[in-house]
């Protein structure tokens, strides 16, 4: 826990300036008594968490201000929108060119079958089923199941909860209740039905021989490495789903015949149907079951939903607007329910986030479909959008009045009633579930496949917008600060509130031989503090002005970690702010918010989906702080160094680079190919593996990795320190990237201000090659040896 302890002090004549000799305030000049209970850094992330909850809920009519839309006419209507569906498509990464749209009519629905097996599956009088796969990316394919009725009246692209298999959807396999089984009830009504596999909620495949496996689901170890691509489950999956709509227009084309074409989906199937509708105008239906609702509690469900950004502009309603005017059936009904990742189990590292998917009430479905239908009614569309209450909200999807409204659209009459149907399955060798368990692995596998590849090829897109050479270097410094921006506004996300008055509140916490501590918090935004130790050396002389260094702790950590000689602690941080202050720098030791476990990783889930970060906290928590700094009549406000280690170096590569206040960053035990760390799914550095589920940044692959970051400290001085034996990264790693860093400092003829030191040692701070590199650059005679 956060424990500063204050020590015993005598009650002395209080100056000014508290380390002058003789004198101990017990409140810093200028501040108020802090008087707070308990600890501090519980304080600042429950903080923190009142604030996220109360944006999320004003982001809803925030989107208010965002949407113009035009409804004029529906021509008019749909171009309003469209900028909206671009950058909904981005969002969930949908990105990739389909290979049905840069190459059409030359893909069709693939018959899977080989010597031994059909590509038929079952069949009756009315209805034949396939094996089949369709291209979609390159690389990617979908596989699933093709229904075929003997005349085909529109097409539709069926979408199970991800727990399903296409053939428990359609009937062929055992698992479902007839009425729950869409795919079939709408092939006999004439549909052809394409059904793509859906990643699932197994952990099966959820690892890698060469490091270890987890409880993952799939769809969450998917969703860490496409991430920080900038890529995602969501994405691929629509993907998929518009590569059969490509397939099914191509055909109704080349027929020369109408063909409507509706999406329909359960579960998690239901929010690719929403997604899918939204995005595609060729979608003339569209049937969402146990998904609909308000969405600002999204941080509690699966993680594989967690999409960047997505609540600035996108509730569901504002999704639905983007399917209308067309037809958009919701129903209201029992939902798969999911109480979170599959349990830890010997053999499996318990690295998985928490998040469910419980029953949703009806009046949330409701609140979101008024919200909804306001937009319809503007479009003079108020018919297409239905709302189909099953069973008060619990009864099982696909009731006969939410299949008749979505039949109804695509012009075909579903059955009412749902019997039992018994189909002529075919005969093969191969077990059923086992296929299903392949087909799956040849799935996971591809979306994986593709996700390594855009990281292999990352740095080249990264490098054409950073790279600096000889003939290029004057311009740097305005391109510097164009990419400083882009970097805090689509990578960290910047708040747009202004700074509180810091209001600063003191204590004495420390009274060593040759410093003070005091505890200091300020105040950042409404519910957001900032929090430290502050260390005065004593023996300031009045109208002296020092240099000051911030030491920055690690994950988990506070900051008396890195003042005190306890071996738990010692052991890494080697109480470098104490010996800083020893050396007579001023020492500032900032609480960083990422203490608590899932208490402070939910903060990250709440802020994501409005394009936020725990950064976005930490950067004005760093900026408040430091200016506060800069008034007190002993410090040098030219003169402020950085120096953090493991999470305190992540610090050092996002925050020095915005604030200019700082002088200089020093990154220890941190410093590696980070988007490799993270997006790897092969290698034992990579984060994929560990509980530290809110460490993957959307699209960081693309935006800048730690070379990149480092770049913005120019004409700053920028250091990494680096043991051997750090088990968070190989030296070949740390030195690989940092040579881009010093390629960088050396073009624009700064190399002395760039340094690396390794050393025989692990994950801890070594103060050796890292103090003279502050004696230099910040001007500060060394101790006599």
């Amino acid at each position: 826990m956060f424990v500063w302890l204050k020590a015993i002090v005598s009650a002395i004549t209080l100056f000014a300036t508290p380390a002058l000799a003789g004198a101990v305030d017990e409140v810093l000049a200028g501040t108020r008594p802090l008087t707070a209970v308990g600890p501090l850094d519980e304080q600042m992330v429950a903080g923190i968490d009142r604030f996220c909850l109360r944006e999320l809920v004003a982001a809803r009519e925030r989107r208010n201000e965002v949407w113009h839309r035009d409804y004029t006419n529906p021509n008019r209507y749909a171009a309003s929108v469209a900028p909206f569906r671009q950058r909904f498509l981005e969002a969930i990464g949908g990105v990739d060119p389909r290979l049905t749209v840069t190459h059409p009519n030359r893909y069709g629905f693939e018959f899977l079958e080989t010597m031994d097996r059909s590509s038929v599956v079952a069949r009756d009088v009315q209805v034949t089923v396939r094996h089949v796969r369709w291209q979609v990316l390159d690389g990617v394919t979908a596989e699933g199941l093709l229904l075929q009725p003997e005349q085909v009246q529109a097409a539709v692209v069926a979408l199970p909860d991800a727990d399903w298999t296409p053939e428990m959807f359609s009937g062929v396999a055992p698992g479902l209740a007839p009425r729950l089984q869409l795919a079939q009830r709408l092939a006999r009504a004439g549909c052809l039905v394409a059904i793509p596999m859906l990643i699932s909620r197994s952990d099966a495949l959820s690892g890698s021989p060469h490091v270890a496996y987890t409880n993952q689901p799939h769809r969450e170890f998917l969703y860490r490495q496409a991430f920080e691509m900038g890529r995602h489950p969501i994405g691929y999956e629509v993907q998929k789903i518009l590569a059969a709509v490509d397939l099914f227009s191509q055909w109704a084309q080349r027929r020369g015949v109408p063909l409507p074409i509706g999406v329909a989906g359960v579960g998690e199937g239901a929010l690719l149907a929403l997604y899918a509708g939204a995005l595609d105008p060729r979608i003339e239906a569209t049937l969402v079951c146990g998904y609909f609702q308000p969405r600002e509690g999204v941080w509690q469900e699966p993680i594989y939903r967690n999409v960047w950004g997505l609540l600035r502009e996108f509730g569901d309603a504002e999704i639905a607007g983007m399917v209308a005017p067309r037809r958009l059936v919701i129903e209201a009904c029992a939902v798969p329910q999911i109480a979170g990742p599959p349990a830890s189990r010997p053999g499996r590292r318990a690295s998985a986030a928490p998040g469910e998917v419980g029953p949703i009430a009806v009046a949330r479905v409701r609140s979101e479909f008024d919200r909804a239908q306001m937009i319809y009614q503007r479009c003079t569309a108020e018919s297409e959008l239905r709302l189909v209450i099953s069973g008060a909200g619990t009864g099982p999807a696909g009731s006969a009045e939410a299949m008749g409204a979505f039949g109804g659209a695509l012009g075909i009459e579903i059955a009412t009633a749902a019997p039992p149907v018994v189909w002529q399955r075919v005969k093969t060798v191969e077990d059923p579930e086992q296929f299903a368990l392949r087909r799956e692995a040849r799935q996971f596998a591809e979306l994986q496949r593709h996700v390594q590849t855009l990281l292999r090829l990352s740095p080249k897109v990264r490098e054409r917008r950073w790279r600096v050479d000889p003939s290029t270097a004057a311009a740097w410094p305005a391109k510097q600060e164009t990419l400083r921006a882009w970097v805090y506004d689509t990578l960290i996300g910047r708040l747009p509130h202004p700074r509180l008055s810091p209001n600063p509140r003191t204590r004495l916490v420390l009274d060593e031989e040759q410093f003070l501590g005091y505890e200091v918090v300020l105040d950042v935004f409404p519910d957001v503090i900032a929090a430290g130790v502050l260390l005065l050396p004593k023996g300031i002389k009045a109208g002296e002005k020092r240099p000051l260094v911030v030491c920055q702790h690690g994950l988990e950590g506070k900051p008396m970690d890195t003042i005190s000689r306890a071996a738990d602690v010692y052991r890494a941080y080697k109480a470098f702010s104490a010996e800083l202050c020893k050396r007579g720098f001023i020492v500032y030791a900032p609480q960083n918010p990422y203490r608590g476990e899932d208490r402070f990783r939910t903060l990250q889930r709440k802020s994501n989906p409005l394009r936020r970060s725990l950064f976005s906290y930490i950067i004005p928590q760093h900026e408040q702080t430091l200016d506060w700094l800069a008034t007190l009549p002993y410090v040098d406000a030219q003169r402020m160094a950085f120096y953090g280690i493991s999470y305190g170096g992540k610090t050092a590569v996002r925050v020095p680079p915005m604030i200019p206040r700082y002088c200089l960053s020093i990154c220890s035990a941190d410093f590696t190919r980070w988007v490799k760390t993270i997006a790897t799914n092969e290698d034992r550095y990579g984060y994929g593996f560990t509980r530290e589920y809110e460490i993957v940044e959307w699209n960081m692959g693309h935006i800048a990795s730690y070379a990149e970051l480092a770049m913005l400290m120019t004409p700053r001085p920028f250091m990494v320190e680096q043991g051997h034996l750090d088990g968070g990264a190989p030296v070949e790693w740390v030195a690989s990237e940092f040579g881009k860093v010093r390629r960088h400092y050396d073009i624009l003829r700064l190399g002395d201000r760039a340094e690396i030191e390794f050393f025989n040692g692990g994950h801890t701070i070594n103060g050796q090659g890292t103090f003279r590199f502050l004696h230099r650059h910040l001007d500060w005679p060394a101790p006599a040896r």
